[in-house]
C-alpha cells in the first residue's frame, strides 16, 4: 500500500471512531432525556435480591445504552446515599447485559444477500432514512419527547455511519503488510486481551471497542480465539470512566468501582482459563472464522455466564471490595447532590425534587412544632426548632445552588418548567422555617414574661391556628405528590386567613380601646398573626406553581388574578366554605 493509501484507511477508520462515539453520545442522551426521573425512580426499586436488580440494572442500560454511564450514575447514587453499596451487585450484572444489545444492533452490518427484505435490514439501507426523519423531527417538532426521539434516530444513523466507515477501512486494512503482525499479536489471548483493555479505557467506550471488533470480524481474519479475550478486554476497559468519577467520593461509592472491576476482571480470567481448555481440547473450534454476529454472541454469552457464575458468591464479592476499600476513619457526611449526577440533566433534576420534597416536609415540622410551642413551651423543642431551622436554610443554599447550575444546562420547556417552579418553591419553603422560627421566638417571650392571653383571645389563636395547620398541609401534600387539584384549594383558604388576620387586628384594637389587653401582649398577638399571615401567602405561592405543573406559564400573580377573577364559582365557593369553617 502507498502512504496515500495508508493515510486515507487510518482517517476512515478514526473518523468512523469519531461518528461512532459521538452518535452513541446523541442517542444514549436522547435516550435519557425520554426515560426522564423515571431512571431515578427505577434504581430506587434495587433490593437485596440480585435477581430483581439484575433485571432493573439491565432495564435502565437498554434504555440509555451506556454501562459507562450506568455506572457513574450508580456511583453518584451511592455516595448521595440513596442507593446502598450491598445492593448494587445485581444492578451492575445486568448493566452489563444491558449494553450488550449495541452490539447485536451493530451486527445487522454484517447481514449479506441480494433479496429485498434483507437489504432492507442492512443498516446503510435504512440509517439515511431514519437521519432524515431525524433531523426533521428535531427541526419542527414542537413537543420535546419527539424532538428527543429524533435525536434518538439520528444519533442511531451517525452510530452506523461509522460503523460502515470502519468497515470499509478494515477491508483495506488486509493490505497493509503490518496486518499479519497485528493478528498474530491478536493470537494471543492475553496480548489481545491487554491490547483491547488498554484502548478501551483509552476511549471510554466498550461498544466503539466491539464495533470495531465486529468490522475486523467483516474481513474474515479473525477467529474465536483472537475475538473473545478483545470482547473480555473491552469489558474491563470500560470500568475506566467509574473509576475516574470515583476521586473525590465516599468509601462506598468506591466499593462500586471496586465491584464493576472486580466481577468483570473475576469473569473474563475464568473465562479466558475456559478458552485455553478449549483450545486445547477442541483446536478446531476456536480457530474457527468468527462473523459479526458471533461477536455479538460472545458478549452476551460472556455477561450472561458471568452473572450466573458469580450470583452464588455475591457476598464474598461484597466482602471483598470492603476489603479493598475499608471504612477507615472518614467522618460521616450529608451528600446533598452529588456532582456525578448533574450531567445527567432528567435525573438532577429528579434529584433536587426528591431533596425539595424533604426541605417541605422538614419546614412543615418545624411549623407544626412552633405552633405547639405557642401553648405550651418546651426547651428541647424550641432547640429543635433553631437547629430544623438552620437544616432548611442548608437546603435552600445547596438546592438554588444546584438549580442555578441545571439552568444554564440545554434544557427542554418541561425541564426548565421544572427547575424554575423548584427554584421558587424552595424559596418559599426557606421562609416557612423563618417564620417558624419567628414563632418559636415569639413562644418563648410568652414564657419568659408569663403573659397570658384572654379566654377571647385564646379562642381566636386556635380559629386562625386550625385554618394556617390545614392550608400548610395542604400546600405539601400537593407539592410532595405533584397534585394540581389538591393544591387548588389552597388559595381559597389563604383568603380567609387573611380576612381573619384583619378581623382579629380589629377585635384587638377594640381590646385595647376597651383596655382589656396591653399593650405589651398586643405587640405579641399581631407578631403571632403576622408570621401566620405570611406563612400563608408562601403557601399560596408554592401551590400555585405546583396548579401550574401542565401549563407553560410560571407566573404567581397573572395565575392568581385569573382565578379569582374566574367566572366558574369554584373559587367563590370553596371560599365561603373555608370562611364557614373558620368563623368566629
Amino acid at each position: 500500500m502507498t502512504s496515500t493509501q495508508i493515510l486515507l484507511m487510518l482517517a476512515g477508520l478514526f473518523g468512523g471512531l469519531a461518528f461512532f462515539l459521538y452518535g452513541m453520545s446523541i442517542m444514549s442522551s436522547g435516550l435519557e432525556r425520554t426515560a426522564g426521573g423515571g431512571l431515578e425512580r427505577t434504581l430506587k426499586k434495587v433490593t437485596e435480591r440480585p435477581v430483581i436488580s439484575f433485571f432493573l440494572g439491565a432495564g435502565v442500560t437498554i434504555a440509555i445504552q451506556s454501562s459507562s454511564a450506568m455506572t457513574v450514575m450508580l456511583v453518584g447514587l451511592v455516595n448521595s446515599g440513596i442507593v446502598n453499596f450491598s445492593n448494587t451487585f445485581g444492578i451492575i450484572m445486568g448493566s452489563n447485559v444491558g449494553t450488550t444489545l449495541t452490539a447485536w444492533l451493530l451486527s445487522l452490518a454484517g447481514i449479506s444477500g441480494d433479496n429485498f427484505f434483507i437489504t432492507l435490514l442492512k443498516p446503510m439501507t435504512f440509517s439515511p432514512i431514519l437521519a432524515f426523519v431525524g433531523i426533521i423531527m428535531r427541526m419542527i417538532a414542537k413537543k420535546e419527547s419527539k424532538k428527543n426521539v429524533g435525536a434518538i434516530l439520528l444519533g442511531f444513523a451517525i452510530l452506523m455511519t461509522g460503523m460502515d466507515m470502519m468497515s470499509e477501512s478494515m477491508s483495506s486494512i488486509q493490505e497493509m503488510e503490518s496486518f499479519s503482525s497485528l493478528l498474530t499479536a491478536f493470537a494471543s489471548p492475553i496480548v489481545a486481551l491487554l491490547i483491547s483493555t488498554l484502548f478501551t479505557s483509552v476511549i471510554q467506550s466498550s461498544a466503539a471497542t466491539i464495533g470495531i471488533v465486529q468490522a475486523l470480524a467483516l474481513t474474515g481474519s479473525i477467529t474465536y480465539q483472537m475475538a473473545i479475550p478483545l470482547v473480555l478486554g473491552a469489558n474491563i476497559g470500560t470500568c475506566i470512566t467509574a473509576l475516574l468519577s470515583s476521586f473525590g467520593t465516599n468509601k462506598s461509592a468506591k466499593r462500586v468501582v471496586a465491584m464493576h472491576i472486580y466481577v468483570n476482571t473475576i469473569g473474563s480470567i475464568v473465562c479466558l482459563i475456559g478458552l485455553y481448555i478449549v483450545g486445547f481440547v477442541a483446536p478446531n473450534v476456536v480457530t474457527a472464522q468468527v462473523s459479526m454476529l458471533g461477536v455479538a454472541v460472545i458478549h452476551t454469552l460472556f455477561n450472561l455466564i458471568n452473572t450466573i457464575m458469580l450470583i452464588p458468591f455475591r457476598k464474598g464479592v461484597i466482602r471483598l471490595c470492603e476489603i479493598t476499600v475499608p471504612d477507615g476513619k472518614e467522618k460521616t457526611h450529608t451528600v446533598f447532590l452529588d456532582e456525578r449526577l448533574f450531567n445527567n440533566t432528567p435525573l438532577a433534576i429528579s434529584e433536587c425534587h426528591r431533596l425539595a420534597v424533604e426541605m417541605a416536609e422538614t419546614s412543615r415540622e418545624a411549623l407544626l412544632t412552633s405552633i405547639k410551642l405557642v401553648k405550651d413551651y418546651n426547651s428541647e423543642k424550641a432547640e429543635y426548632v433553631r437547629v430544623t431551622e438552620n437544616l432548611i436554610d442548608k437546603y435552600e443554599d445547596k438546592l438554588g445552588t444546584y438549580l442555578v447550575r441545571i439552568s444554564n444546562n440545554d434544557l427542554s420547556e418541561s425541564e426548565s418548567h421544572a427547575v424554575a417552579r423548584l427554584i421558587h418553591s424552595i424559596g418559599d419553603f426557606e421562609r416557612i422555617g423563618d417564620h417558624a422560627l419567628n414563632i418559636c421566638k415569639v413562644s418563648e417571650e410568652i414564657n419568659e414574661k408569663k403573659i397570658n392571653f384572654s379566654s377571647q383571645a385564646l379562642s381566636e389563636i386556635d380559629v386562625i391556628t386550625s385554618a394556617v395547620i390545614e392550608i400548610l398541609n395542604l400546600t405539601v401534600d400537593s407539592f410532595v405528590t405533584d397534585d394540581a387539584d389538591g393544591a387548588s384549594h389552597v388559595e381559597p383558604l389563604e383568603q380567609v386567613i387573611d380576612k381573619l388576620k384583619s378581623e382579629l387586628k380589629a377585635r384587638h384594637v377594640k381590646r385595647l380601646q376597651n383596655g382589656e389587653c396591653t399593650i405589651e401582649l398586643g405587640f405579641i398577638f399581631t407578631d403571632l398573626l403576622t408570621n401566620y399571615e405570611r406563612v400563608s401567602d408562601h403557601c399560596s405561592n408554592v401551590a400555585v406553581y405546583t396548579m401550574q405543573l401542565g401549563s407553560d406559564m410560571l407566573d404567581a400573580h397573572k395565575y392568581l388574578h385569573k382565578l379569582k377573577s374566574s367566572s366558574n364559582g369554584r373559587f367563590i365557593d370553596e371560599f365561603n366554605m373555608y370562611d364557614k369553617k373558620y368563623s368566629i
